[in-house]
């Protein structure tokens, strides 16, 4: 039998200024994201959608996720293989489309991460990790909408 995971969240919307989903424009989007034993992230939708530019939408925590799941798998790999990552930065993008109706779709997301690797470890190796680290992700495997990749990798220079 597969094993299975189970994960819990809370989400309570904080955005009734008093007189509730009234109309379109009397509520905010505001909503507290919480799960057991976690620091809660304070959400809203995209600003677009009268959202809150200073909390977290959706969109973002979706591409946020596809981020740290091919991170923590292509950082699980490099150790496995023996390449010593240094530095991980992702600059990612996501695209989402939306329709006439007002509803959309994500077209694409592009990873963009940026490896820094100790000297005496393989740059094609770690550079090639990444399409293992892409097949790997449970959350990339979850998603109807290509994850495209643009690693790159750099040497660390010797200590001085």
């Amino acid at each position: 039998m597969a094993k299975e995971h189970h994960y819990a969240v809370t989400v309570e919307w904080t955005g009734n200024t008093g007189t509730g989903t009234s109309s379109y424009r009397d509520y905010a989007r505001a909503h507290d994201i919480r799960a057991e034993g976690k620091t809660t992230i304070p959400g809203s939708s995209d600003p677009a959608f009268r959202g809150d530019a200073t909390r977290w939408n959706p969109e973002d925590l979706l591409v946020a996720s596809l981020c740290a799941c091919h991170k923590l798998w292509y950082l699980h790999l490099c150790a496995v293989a023996g390449i010593v990552v240094t530095d991980y930065v992702d600059q990612a993008e996501g695209v989402m489309a939306e329709s006439e109706d007002g509803a959309g779709r994500f077209s694409r997301v592009t990873l963009r991460p940026d490896v820094t690797i100790a000297a005496g470890s393989d740059p094609e190796r770690a550079l090639a990790l990444h399409a293992d680290a892409h097949r790997n992700c449970f959350i990339a495997s979850s998603v109807n909408f290509p994850v495209l990749h643009e690693p790159s990798v750099a040497m660390s220079r010797a200590a001085e």
